[in-house]
């Protein structure tokens, strides 16, 4: 899912506010997306989905554990990053299996990570099985925005070691060069589209600093500019480029997944590949031993805290309010805090907060209609007067 600070910096501002942006606007995208007015009534909202990230301070797990007579190879804990940073962290964590000599391996947890890994896997020689309490449609990652977003609560300063913002740029960079395989494929699974950033101010700093469960304070990595080479930059627009009724407007391009779609694709590649689901729900580490295969892939996501009583796990909370889809509408919008992704199984419309705080160490998966519906009515007031 995606929060504020990715989409500030997919705009090239990052944390410097509006003077950094002249410096950054170096492309101009062409041609230009026509604006067909987003259908945003409260009254059309069909359903509100919660997800929580699972977020960890040091970074992504990806470490070794004997268990239960298992090899268990950890690779959960992504934050908002998930889907962005998914091929390229199972590229880290799939030579631990080879390693250790196997032939065979298990991937428990059938999200988004779990997926890439077995794929992965698969591609390195591995025979895989896949076991999974839920699929698609009913895991958590199903519930993401469904936009690149490797910089999106991925880790905190303090708690980092120093070789991981290489290591993350390496996960960052094999990622996005793998989801473009996937673009022009039948249901669209992979696609750039357009996203207008409006405010009616310019912005001012933010403080990022975020107070941590245990106690103390600690800020989300930005390592936005190792990706300056690879990922498209903003355009400013002048009045008379935009229709929308701000002083302030941006467009850049992003890469967007269609979420539904992508992780059919990927069920089925896996199984073209061989691979099995076996139906299991394992309800503490002692339940690895069930599994036949010797080599297991921990892939449970925010189900790791449960699962491994790892309490390194925060929860991040982020509700998003679902529209119907207009396939005549190309192009995202992010205003007064709210982010709006086009899909093609409904619009997506997300409250991101005024700070990175937002969601922060809150576990309620619970619905808010009332805050669904004030997020529409943000959209729907900037299109009344478009």
């Amino acid at each position: 899912m995606i929060d504020r600070r990715t989409a500030l910096q997919t705009t090239g501002w990052g944390l410097l506010g509006l003077a950094s942006a002249p410096a950054l606007a170096q492309t101009a995208f062409a041609p230009r997306t026509p604006i067909v007015p987003i259908n945003a009534q409260a009254d059309r909202l069909m359903r509100i989905t919660v997800c929580l990230r699972p977020f960890r301070a040091a970074g992504p797990r990806i470490e070794v554990e004997r268990i239960a007579g298992r090899q268990v190879i950890h690779h959960y804990g992504h934050g908002g990053s998930g889907w962005s940073l998914s091929w390229g962290s199972a590229m880290q964590a799939v030579p631990l299996a080879l390693q250790a000599g196997a032939r065979e391996v298990a991937v428990v947890g059938a999200g988004a990570i779990g997926l890439t890994t077995a794929l992965t896997a698969q591609r390195m020689g591995l025979k895989v099985v896949i076991y999974a309490a839920e699929r698609f449609p009913d895991v958590r990652s199903n519930r993401a925005t469904g936009t690149w977003s490797p910089f999106s609560r991925v880790a905190m300063e303090k708690a980092v070691d120093p070789g991981f913002a290489a290591r993350w740029e390496v996960m960052a960079r094999r990622s996005w060069a793998m989801h473009q395989h996937y673009l022009g494929r039948a249901g669209t699974p992979v696609e750039f589209l357009e996203r207008f950033v409006l405010f009616d101010a310019p912005p001012g700093g933010v403080d990022h600093a975020i107070s941590l469960p245990g106690g103390g304070t600690d800020m989300f990595v930005n390592y936005e500019e190792r990706l300056a080479d690879i990922t498209p930059r903003n355009e400013p627009l002048g009045r008379d480029q935009h229709p929308f009724p701000v002083p302030i407007a941006r467009r850049n391009v992003a890469m967007n997944f269609n979420v539904s779609a992508l992780s059919s694709t990927l069920e089925q590649e896996f199984m073209a590949a061989g691979g099995r689901f076996e139906p299991m729900t394992l309800a503490s580490p002692r339940d690895f031993a069930r599994i036949k295969e010797r080599v297991i892939f921990n892939c449970t996501g925010y189900g790791a805290r449960a699962l491994m009583g790892d309490t390194s796990i925060i929860p991040v909370r982020g509700q998003i309010a679902w529209l119907p889809p207009q396939p005549e509408v190309r192009y995202g919008v992010y205003y007064r805090n709210i982010g709006v992704t086009p899909r093609a199984d409904g619009i997506v419309v997300q409250n991101v907060g005024a700070t990175e705080a937002f969601g922060f160490n809150d576990a309620n998966e619970t619905p808010d209609p009332d805050a669904a519906r004030a997020s529409v009515e943000v959209i729907a007031s900037l299109f009344r007067a478009v």
